[in-house]
């Protein structure tokens, strides 16, 4: 999603080109370039598919839409799985029109989980909650802090349920490095993510993360975090911006490793 204005085809000649050996897939390319055709692409080209993004989107309360929503999360699964990646993230999902109920929104993903768990574990694929900053509870998703993302992973088996880490949602919370022990300890950390905090956002806010080392994130502090817990998996460089996707994208994913390697390498 970083370079998402370059094709599919273009990001891995591209990553290639760099040395990059992972890649972390949004389902939406994938879907537009075919999954097979997806799926032998980063094969042929020696990269591993470190997770697919996204799932989620369990709080609705009308049977019809909720079971649309398993229907979605199941297919996932299954793209996750012949991608090669073994970890499929997902976005809970807001507050339904007209509900005020937090909590009844969060135990619906956990009763949404109680299916999907199983059966991403029957395809080799393990689920990673993914809090995000509370601006986006609303209508997005009503997991805001790693603590209720691990209250709800921890009712599942860890081979089934873990969480995301990503500095972006997750910096300004004094709790977190604690958490983020806590998911250690539980063999819960299935993916760490990085992005910059860098204001003022823009209108709608989705679209602020920033490039990493422009904002106010210690990168390599979170990054110890992780390492500190037992985590020895990918790194992933997550940002959605606009004023990044109007660039050259070539010259966005050199720019995007170079920025690891100084502030997280």
């Amino acid at each position: 999603m970083t370079v998402k204005q370059l094709s599919l085809p273009e990001l891995v000649e591209e990553c290639g080109r760099l040395g990059v050996v992972n890649v972390g897939l949004w389902r939406e390319p994938v879907q537009e370039y075919g999954l097979e055709a997806t799926a032998k692409l980063v094969r042929d080209a020696g990269l591993t598919v470190t997770t697919l993004c996204r799932g989620g989107f369990l709080t609705a309360i009308d049977p019809d839409e909720r079971a649309r929503a398993l229907d979605d999360n199941r297919r996932a699964v299954d793209e996750a799985a012949a991608l090669g990646t073994d970890t499929l993230v997902l976005v809970s999902g807001g507050l339904p029109a007209g509900s005020k109920d937090l909590h009844g929104a969060r135990e619906r993903i956990a009763d949404a989980l109680t299916v999907l768990g199983p059966y991403a574990e029957e395809h080799g694929v393990k689920l990673a909650i993914e809090p995000l900053h509370p601006m986006f509870a609303s209508d997005r998703c009503v997991v805001s802090t790693l603590a209720q993302a691990l209250d709800l992973a921890e009712r599942f088996p860890a081979r089934q349920v873990g969480v995301t880490v990503d500095t972006y949602h997750i910096w300004w919370d004094d709790n977190a490095p604690a958490q983020i022990a806590r998911a250690g300890a539980g063999g819960r950390i299935h993916t760490f993510q990085l992005a910059d905090w860098i204001t003022p956002l823009p209108a709608g806010v989705l679209t602020g993360r920033g490039q990493i080392g422009d904002g106010s994130v210690d990168m390599r502090e979170w990054l110890g975090y992780v390492e500190a817990a037992g985590y020895t998996g990918a790194v992933e460089v997550e940002l959605f911006n606009d004023q990044l996707w109007a660039r050259d994208g070539r010259e966005l994913l050199a720019e995007t490793a170079a920025r690891f390697v100084e502030h997280a390498g």
